[in-house]
């Protein structure tokens, strides 16, 4: 439940799993609501040495990256344009592979 009181600006937070940020330490990022793509931007431009992990040279997500909204596994690897809202919170995890 996130506080919406008077005073208090809501936003969306977009945290990077330990599996990124040991290449790139990033501290959970506060954005304002918009599109995932815009929130991903604006959350990397903290750390962005950590841009290439998450995204291929098309400016996709990597095949071998996740991204979740309230624990919702996003579909949509390149338009990003899933709308958030004030208090949803960005997951995004380095998926697990192999054998």
């Amino acid at each position: 439940m996130s506080d919406t009181g008077a005073g208090c600006i809501a936003m969306v937070t977009v945290e990077f799993a330990p599996s990124l940020r040991r290449h790139v330490d990033c501290a959970p990022q506060q954005v304002a609501p918009g599109a995932l793509r815009e929130a991903l931007e604006t959350a990397l431009r903290a750390a962005p040495a950590l841009a290439p992990y998450v995204f291929d040279d098309q400016r996709a997500v990597r095949k071998h990256v996740a991204v979740f909204v309230n624990r919702q596994l996003v579909q949509d690897r390149v338009s990003l344009s899933q709308p958030l809202q004030a208090g949803d919170r960005v997951l995004v995890v380095q998926a697990l592979s192999g054998g």
